[in-house]
């Protein structure tokens, strides 16, 4: 596509989540005149973005009424795999290319499950707090332990959302011993030493449930009290895929009543959440503060990506293109 004065005037709206300062721009400077901040207003989005003919955003929101008002916007570079922020449907129609960065994020997801699920089963975040306060010092025995340890081997990891970080979530299960199972319906070409089985199957059985799904119409609020009471007493939850797949107060009531062992999550319906939000004080609930995806490595690869989604739009054989549903 380019024209329009042969592009380039690049700004990012919101770059400071993507590189804090440990990452190096220069590669997207080279492709154009950038202008980068750290964060944009909801109210300067269209001010910041005014004459550019390339927006790069991370969750700053691009909307109808903002595309409307940018009429040299040409491309949408996603610093995120996710894109519901730009009205996709709304940028088709002014012919603005969007792409996104698919897939960068899959290893370090994936081992933030585990940290969650090892931290609710072995609490080794407390057991070392209880150290370094003098418990150990100060114990009768040569050990002790203030909650369950509970072994994954022989337990069962249910995987709703059998995608690229799902699949790898269901490796490393099976490095641990675990039995691993999805939902029957999923078109992804199976293992063998995956089990199928309905999805209220899945919530019945698994000793721990991991949320991997993409946010639609049908998954939202998809985890609710008739869901979370198939559960067993003794599962655990962990939701690194998106906030609102989960209704909140049904599962800080879940964990709170001791319906439910326990709750790992990196998301939130809401980020930040207000005070308010019930997980923020629910019994045996983790909460991360959206950190799946923020290692140095991921991050790194997604800057790669979002250079080169660039570049390849720049030499008009775009990729990655995100489109209207």
């Amino acid at each position: 596509m380019p024209p329009l004065n042969s592009l380039p005037a690049i700004v990012v709206l919101d770059g400071f989540t993507v590189n804090p300062g440990d990452l190096d721009w220069s590669p997207l400077r080279a492709l154009g005149d950038c202008c980068i901040y750290d964060r944009t207003p909801a109210d300067k989005v269209v001010n910041r973005a005014s004459g550019a003919r390339i927006v790069l955003t991370n969750k700053t929101g691009l909307s109808r009424e903002a595309l409307e008002s940018l009429p040299d916007l040409r491309y949408i570079g996603l610093l995120a795999t996710g894109y519901n922020v730009v009205d996709i449907q709304a940028a088709a129609e002014r012919g603005i290319v969007v792409t996104n960065v698919p897939g960068y994020s899959t290893p370090s997801v994936a081992q933030l499950v585990f940290a969650l699920i090892l931290e609710l089963t072995h609490h080794v975040g407390h057991h070392a707090q209880t150290v370094r306060e003098g418990r150990w010092s100060a114990s009768a025995d040569f050990c002790y332990w203030e909650y369950p340890l509970i072994e994954l081997a022989g337990k069962t990891l249910g995987i709703v959302g059998y995608g690229q970080i799902g699949r790898s979530v269901a490796q490393i299960g099976r490095a641990f011993g675990m039995r691993i199972m999805v939902p029957q319906r999923t078109a992804r070409p199976i293992a063998d030493a995956i089990e199928l089985v309905s999805l209220d199957d899945l919530f019945r059985q698994a000793d721990v449930v991991s949320l991997h799904c993409p946010l639609t119409a049908e998954t939202r609020g998809m985890v609710s009290a008739e869901r979370l009471a198939l559960m067993k007493p003794s599962a655990f939850l962990i939701n690194t895929g998106r906030g609102p797949l989960v209704v909140e107060q049904d599962l800080a009531d879940a964990l709170n009543a001791g319906r439910l062992a326990g709750a790992g999550l990196d998301v939130l319906s809401w980020e930040p959440p207000t005070p308010g939000n019930p997980l923020l004080q629910a019994r045996n609930c983790l909460v991360t503060p959206h950190i799946g995806w923020a290692s140095l490595a991921a991050r790194r690869r997604l800057l790669e990506v979002v250079v080169a989604n660039l570049r390849a739009f720049l030499e008009g054989k775009p990729q990655n293109v995100v489109k209207p549903a």
